[in-house]
């Protein structure tokens, strides 16, 4: 098998993040097992479709969501691919399959009623931890950045004189982010409470009250927890806020492909999935702004 080849190229070649080549690690590994348990296959480059279809309709049975089966199949794909692109294989045995239907899910972004509230507010405390906390949401919102990319600021990579932000984002793409007066004035802030610290990392521009750097955990569990107290939406995570920046920002007319530069997606269509929440808006201007519009009736 070259499943190994096939992991050392995601991860070297296409610089795919540990946790994105673990997930796959984990995909075929469970594909081989199957194979081997069904069939006493014990190398997976040689199945054909038939033995695919086998395992979705095992999966689905297993009540697994399309969903999720499409995932498991697109790292087959992915998989088939590359043995095809290194001769390994001559036909790729998902060439006619077609993905399981799933329903479009929208995730609601917060609203700028929701977001006033947090950050005009005084749920904050005013010490190190409270700084910290209001500093990140503000960060995400102001630029939409992920959160791993928050994690891994650097401190060099904020230019305090030209109000800009050096991210690095997937694959290891730099990309620069302006920061508005009031996300400057927050970091500020931070980095004088962070200068109070008796040791911190002096590499990473956040770091935890004992100077440690973040996680993943603590950046989610500010997100959720304050707003929290602001909003009743049950998914209150991180990546909402970098989708409330994109849909804001499309909601007040900014070109398509800027907000595409600034989240650093690779294509237009990654960016266009916020639109849909902007639908509700551009269905109301319509309607205000055509002759025949319900709000300007139909009189002469």
């Amino acid at each position: 098998m070259s499943i190994n080849r096939f992991l050392e190229y995601i991860s070297l070649e296409k610089k795919y993040s540990e946790n994105t080549r673990i997930a796959y690690q984990k995909n075929l590994e469970e594909f081989c097992s199957f194979c081997n348990d069904y069939y006493a296959i014990e190398d997976i480059d040689g199945v054909d479709y038939s033995h695919i279809r086998t395992w979705i309709i095992q999966l689905v049975e297993a009540k697994n969501s399309n969903r999720t089966i499409n995932r498991k199949i697109s790292v087959l794909r992915s998989y088939y691919k590359f043995l095809l692109k290194t001769g390994s294989i001559s036909i790729h045995p998902l060439k006619l399959h077609r993905p399981l239907k799933v329903s479009k899910k929208v995730n609601m972004p917060f609203s700028k009623a929701e977001i006033n509230r947090l950050l005009a507010g005084d749920l904050f405390p005013t010490d190190y931890l409270g700084t910290l906390q209001k500093c990140i949401i503000t960060l995400f919102y102001y630029t939409g950045i992920r959160r791993k990319e928050l994690i891994e600021i650097k401190t060099n990579a904020v230019d305090f004189e030209n109000n800009t932000l050096q991210v690095l984002g997937k694959r290891n793409k730099e990309r620069i982010v302006p920061l508005l007066p009031e996300a400057v004035s927050c970091l500020k802030e931070y980095r004088q409470h962070k200068n109070d610290l008796p040791h911190f990392d002096p590499h990473s521009f956040f770091c935890l009250a004992s100077g440690e750097k973040l996680h993943e955990g603590f950046v989610y569990q500010t997100v959720n927890h304050y707003f929290g107290l602001v909003s009743t939406k049950v998914k209150k995570s991180p990546h909402m806020l970098r989708h409330s920046f994109a849909t804001h920002l499309l909601d007040n007319g900014a070109d398509l492909n800027a907000v595409k530069e600034l989240l650093g997606h690779e294509s237009i269509a990654a960016t266009q999935i916020y639109t849909h929440s902007s639908l509700k808006k551009i269905q109301d201007t319509y309607d205000k702004a055509h002759p025949r519009g319900k709000s300007r009736g139909t009189t002469i």
